[in-house]
């Protein structure tokens, strides 16, 4: 079985956010502990698993992501990733519909590669700040914002780029603060730099310590920045070590995510049972 690495939100190798992809015929998925020790093996912050679904389904691919540890309720950067391995195998042209756990989801890929995905927009319900936050992002919140539905994280605002980027989180603090994880974001300092906004996200209660850019993390900082800089088209810059661009584009119930990608490694699988 072929498996691919993909990084993600980038159009040079080994930036971004790497993905593993395994596409499975039309008898579907294996069982869960299988796809589990899989993603586990790969250890990246997610491995997406795909089949191809019968013509008449309403989508066109079943598609789920693993972290090492747990299955996720919805990824962006994965999502990605198998949509760009659709389209450079030939496997897909044009438009994918996604059947996925949190719901219908729809890719569309460019003429110039670039994939657009197109996925529900998160709310965000401002909150007290929780009290030790402080000491475990090792920063001062300006504000905090819950995430609903199927991202479950806390939206932290920090002061400024320079404090997202210096941040050292103790991540064991940082555990169980939410269902998922920590989103810190800051203004651009310099938005002639390309982008308006930065991010990073920690998921230690995902198994995933920082991961480098979170596309389904953009569909709650699409709102936030919206709502502060006037509007719905904007860029965001996020990681660490490595970093992305994602795109976003704010539709109401609905946020576009684009990006490039780029395959690294193509290989196999060599352990079937």
């Amino acid at each position: 079985m072929r498996i691919r690495i993909v990084d993600a939100f980038t159009d040079r190798p080994f930036a971004g956010n790497p993905a593993g992809v395994l596409l499975f015929g039309p008898e579907g998925f294996p069982d869960d502990e299988r796809l589990q020790r899989i993603a586990a093996e790969v250890n990246l912050s997610e491995t997406a698993f795909a089949h191809p679904l019968p013509d008449a389904a309403e989508a066109d691919w079943a598609l789920r992501w693993f972290t090492p540890t747990t299955e996720v309720d919805m990824c962006g950067h994965a999502t990605l990733a198998t949509a760009h391995v659709l389209h450079t195998t030939g496997t897909a042209t044009g438009t994918v519909r996604f059947a996925a756990r949190c719901g219908a989801l729809v890719t569309t890929a460019a003429e110039d590669g670039s994939i657009t995905l197109d996925f529900p927009t998160s709310s965000l319900t401002p909150v007290a700040v929780p009290e030790g936050l402080a000491d475990a992002l090792g920063a001062r919140p300006l504000g905090v914002h819950d995430t609903s539905g199927h991202l479950g994280d806390l939206l932290v605002e920090l002061a400024d780029e320079k404090t997202v980027r210096a941040l050292a989180p103790d991540l064991r603090a940082l555990t169980g603060r939410s269902r998922r994880g920590v989103i810190v974001t800051a203004p651009a300092e310099d938005p002639a730099r390309g982008y308006d906004f930065v991010s990073r996200g920690f998921f230690p209660n995902a198994g995933i310590d920082e991961d480098p850019v979170t596309g389904s993390a953009h569909t709650a900082l699409a709102p936030f920045w919206s709502a502060r800089l006037g509007r719905t088209e904007l860029t965001g810059l996020q990681g660490g070590a490595r970093q992305g661009l994602v795109r976003v584009s704010l539709r109401g119930e609905r946020t576009l995510l684009t990006g490039d990608a780029v395959t690294v490694i193509d290989g196999e699988l060599l352990v079937q049972d």
